[in-house]
């Protein structure tokens, strides 16, 4: 079948072939508890994520390249997928975090469909923000909370950076099916889980902030209640290690300035970070060890 998971549309058989994003089939990198998402995505216990394979955008920066620009996860079933869902509820997850999913959306989709009546926590959808709306459209009610990225306000530094056309039109029709599909924000009380609702991811990028402005602009007319999540987290990897701009870390005042824009727009539901986020610590762990055990400990004793 053609693949036209994302606006992409590269059209491969990826049952056959790699497609854009460079994986083929159903690839599951990783499977671990996180402690390091916003407060109320990682709680108390850690967010259930599930790393996809691959990618849809080629961002020159990006820090999560061991899994992003390698096919290096194991092949999994749809069954399989949602067994690890089930996984990360029995070991204590706040939610179950599908990151990266938008080039698995099918799969995906029918993973939920089968699994979602037997999971008690909410299920995150993790994405870049270049999806196609008709795709989404499909995770109606099997969604609970969306966390998207908005990269960029800048189409040109999109095409420069991240190898794509027309990300901002694109990234924002699909955040606004999101916020249609689940609503305002809902937390449990107790634990201040997000239980419904979204969260709009923007990196603030080094000599970009105007960049940066522009999406806060955006997100200000649009909808001032929207829940941001303000990411101070860049750090340049070798990739980029001599890239005129990339090549460097963010500044406290480049950070503290869009933070004081931020506010200053009246946009005061969110999360800023602390400028030592910014360090490769933070990155996951992306050996196989972790996943091999757990699709060997599911496979011997799958969950009902």
């Amino acid at each position: 079948m053609e693949c036209e998971a994302c606006p992409r549309k590269c059209r491969v058989d990826r049952t056959v072939r790699k497609g854009f994003c460079g994986v083929k089939g159903l690839n599951v990198a990783k499977v671990g508890l996180h402690a390091w998402e916003e407060p109320c995505i990682s709680g108390r216990h850690g967010s259930g994520t599930i790393f996809f394979t691959g990618c849809n955008l080629h961002c020159l920066f990006c820090q999560n390249e061991a899994i992003s620009r390698t096919d290096c996860g194991r092949d999994i079933t749809v069954d399989q997928l949602g067994q690890l869902m089930l996984f990360q509820q029995q070991r204590g997850a706040e939610n179950i975090n599908l990151v990266s999913p938008s080039h698995f959306i099918e799969p995906v989709t029918e993973a939920l469909r089968k699994y979602k009546p037997q999971l008690h926590i909410p299920v995150v959808y993790n994405s870049n923000g270049y999806e196609s709306v008709g795709h989404l459209r499909l995770l109606e009610g099997l969604v609970d909370v969306y966390l998207p990225d908005l990269k960029y306000a800048d189409n040109a530094l999109a095409k420069s950076y991240s190898a794509v056309d027309h990300y901002f039109e694109t990234a924002t029709a699909c955040i606004a099916e999101m916020a249609r599909q689940v609503g305002r924000n809902r937390f449990d009380r107790k634990s201040g889980i997000l239980q419904k609702g979204l969260i709009v991811r923007h990196l603030v990028l080094p000599g970009q902030l105007g960049n940066s402005f522009g999406v806060l602009d955006y997100i200000a007319k649009w909808n001032p209640e929207t829940w941001i999540s303000l990411m101070a987290q860049y750090f340049p990897t070798a990739q980029v290690s001599r890239h005129p701009q990339l090549g460097r870390r963010l500044t406290a005042d480049e950070y503290d300035t869009v933070c004081a824009y931020m506010i200053g727009l009246g946009l005061e539901n969110g999360y800023c970070q602390d400028l030592d986020s910014n360090s490769v610590a933070y990155v996951p762990d992306f050996g196989l060890k972790e996943l091999d055990d757990v699709l060997a400990q599911i496979a011997g004793n799958p969950l009902p």
